[in-house]
């Protein structure tokens, strides 16, 4: 196709969204698990705030922490699902190229706090298996609050050029995104231009965060299972250890499929297309959905006190 046959327009006034490629008969049907999850995510979030702020023994370094992941979580999520479910249910499929920047931006950065929560979470267990002695005078409140500021200032600093990169390409013959969200990668291979810095900065991201903060993660329990395994009796070593399942059940939950989903984005040119919107949009409400689970199930003092305030209720 020439040149002169292709309209070039550097910002789009608006992009449509054209849901699950494939799959548009069955959007209704698919919208059904979407809600649900979403509900779930939801209430289990906003129960975990309600919960750590009314119970004062709660307020500890890790608790604080857990409140981090439940307002990302709730953020992440709604940023990206009400649209979602407007193209299920109303066949709303536009969204303003503003809009989307926004989305773009929000949905990057807050996937990247989660994973420097994670981290966080990781550093605490660490210190409370490593030097239990030390734990509240190591991580005092104002050192939980620098932690939270530096992983909101990472994340939302290395999140800006996804919408900067995005405004500054070209687009023409088409502004439709085969996708239910305006993903950084999604958004630019509409652009007739070369986007191959754009693929390498999410690369560079991806790694300098996610990747680095694996790295972190995997230091933090080397040094804790070897703690773990120092213990003289076997009843020691798995109280000791079950006080980490919940978050490593997170972990597996997050970086498992965020890795191989980013990576699919890329190189997966085989993937049926409708497969890998699907997938990833469903990820995107996993998390999220599982989190206030895995805490609310796990760990004692949140389900004492979820249990009293049934109780309570009953009575």
């Amino acid at each position: 196709m020439s040149d002169s046959n292709i309209t070039y327009f550097t910002n789009p006034s608006t992009f449509i969204l054209l849901g699950i490629p494939g799959l548009e008969m069955a959007h209704v049907w698919i919208s059904i698990p979407f809600c649900t999850m979403y509900t779930i995510a939801i209430l289990g979030n906003f129960t975990i705030l309600f919960i750590v702020k009314r119970e004062p023994s709660l307020h500890e370094p890790m608790f604080y922490f857990l409140c981090m992941l439940a307002v990302t979580d709730l953020v992440m999520s709604t940023s990206t699902i009400p649209k979602m479910l407007s193209i299920f249910w109303f066949n709303s499929r536009e969204i303003s190229f503003s809009a989307c920047l926004i989305q773009m931006y929000f949905f990057h950065s807050f996937s990247a706090m989660e994973s420097g929560i994670l981290v966080a979470m990781a550093f605490d267990r660490y210190v409370a298996i490593c030097h239990p002695l030390r734990h509240s005078t190591i991580l005092k409140n104002s050192v939980v609050a620098k932690i939270g500021l530096a992983v909101v200032l990472r994340s939302g600093i290395l999140a800006l050029p996804y919408p900067f990169l995005a405004r500054q390409w070209p687009y023409c013959r088409t502004n439709i995104i085969p996708n239910l969200h305006c993903g950084h990668i999604a958004v630019v291979k509409l652009a007739c231009a070369d986007i191959r810095f754009s693929s390498y900065y999410g690369l560079f991201d991806l790694f300098s965060e996610n990747g680095v903060d694996v790295v972190f993660i995997t230091v933090s329990y080397t040094l804790i299972f070897r703690a773990i395994f120092r213990l003289h009796t076997k009843a020691a070593r798995f109280k000791t250890f079950g006080t980490c399942i919940s978050h490593l059940c997170v972990i597996s939950a997050l970086y498992i499929p965020d890795f191989f989903f980013s990576l699919t984005q890329r190189f997966g040119h085989n993937v049926p297309r409708h497969f890998l919107v699907l997938i990833v949009n469903v990820y995107l409400l996993v998390p999220p959905m599982l989190h206030p689970i895995i805490y609310g199930v796990r760990t004692k003092q949140i389900r004492d006190r979820l249990l009293q305030l049934f109780t309570r209720k009953e009575t």
